[in-house]
């Protein structure tokens, strides 16, 4: 019984480690995303062009 209690200790203490790690790693930007802003003004052209069809489409089903 007492080896359920100490690797319960230990896998607590493990988890409470990755947790650590974890935090530590977003607050320090590794998750931030660096390569889409970049490329998305490659696109923007293309978006706006797809929303206003799609804007020009929705005022002439309303007119309908």
């Amino acid at each position: 019984m007492s080896v359920i209690y100490m690797l319960i200790t230990i896998s607590i203490i493990v988890a409470i480690f990755f947790l650590y790690a974890f935090i530590r790693a977003v607050k320090s930007g590794q998750y931030d995303d660096d390569y889409t802003p970049s490329v998305r003004m490659l696109f923007d052209d293309e978006l706006r062009k797809e929303t206003n069809k799609n804007q020009i489409q929705i005022t002439e089903e309303k007119q309908l």
